[in-house]
């Protein structure tokens, strides 16, 4: 019960990374808020963890391109509980297709990927640390990078919005040091979830080729999982990594230290 008693809020909860690491958390103990834009797949979450017996669970719908949406997220996990400890700013996109050049990127894309990639974790941060401060007793950010943010790997506005939550998420650490608030990121290498995947082969086993291709990325020679991003998550989100803030954690099967 590494988060007895905790109050998590994730983003994201829909699917992927999000399930994974709501159905964790309250596995652990955690009374979870979940948010997502997508309310079926996010209800479906909520679902999942009152079946498995969590404890004070509940769904928000949230478009984290909307600062009024995060917001209103907190608040309802500080008005239903009391209180914020663990903030998981989870929501990703990827670009509109797989192989597109920089030059092939247009405005519209660039907007996309920085308004959900980034500005989504920055009204994360921003509304949890309000929660942190006025509370008094700090609290944890975890936020969803990528090894693209930290390597030329894939689209590159992609990679940018993703290098922008790992800085993001090193200042705000220095910053919050000293009220006890520790921020660290995790870095998925090729994971195998419904990210970047047509949204009709959601939750679809994946052809094993496919799953191939993404374990040849890694000198692991396995693709990552959701669960192993969400391993990442409780251990950054609870007390064995106290003394633990400002770090990009890579979840890759080795990619980076090749």
């Amino acid at each position: 019960m590494l988060l007895d008693d905790k109050v998590a809020v994730i983003t994201g909860v829909g699917s992927g990374v999000g399930r994974a690491s709501a159905l964790l958390f309250a596995r652990e103990g955690a009374r979870v808020i979940g948010g997502d834009v997508r309310e079926d797949w996010g209800k479906e979450t909520l679902r999942l963890i009152d079946e498995a017996g969590g404890r004070g669970c509940r769904f928000v719908p949230c478009d984290v391109t909307s600062e009024e949406d995060v917001r209103n997220l907190i608040a309802a996990a500080t008005s239903e509980y009391g209180r914020l400890d663990v903030m998981m700013n989870n929501v990703g996109v990827s670009t509109p297709r797989p192989g597109m050049s920089f030059e092939e990127h247009d405005a519209a894309d660039w907007k996309r990927l920085i308004d959900v990639n980034l500005m989504g974790v920055v009204h994360g941060c921003k509304h949890a640390i309000l929660s942190f401060k006025a509370q008094g007793d700090g609290g944890v950010i975890v936020n969803t990078g990528s090894a693209a943010g930290m390597v030329g790997w894939g689209g590159v506005p992609y990679g940018v919005s993703k290098a922008g939550v790992i800085q993001l998420t090193r200042g705000l650490a220095i910053e919050n040091a000293p009220l006890g608030i520790r921020v660290n990121c995790l870095c998925p290498g090729a994971i195998d979830t419904n990210f970047a995947m047509p949204p009709e082969t959601a939750f679809q086993p994946k052809p094993p080729a496919l799953r191939e291709l993404l374990g040849s990325h890694h000198p692991l020679g396995r693709p990552i999982e959701a669960e192993d991003c969400a391993n990442a998550a409780l251990y950054l989100a609870c007390d064995l990594s106290s003394n633990v803030t400002g770090i990009a954690l890579p979840v890759d099967g080795g990619y980076l230290a090749r």
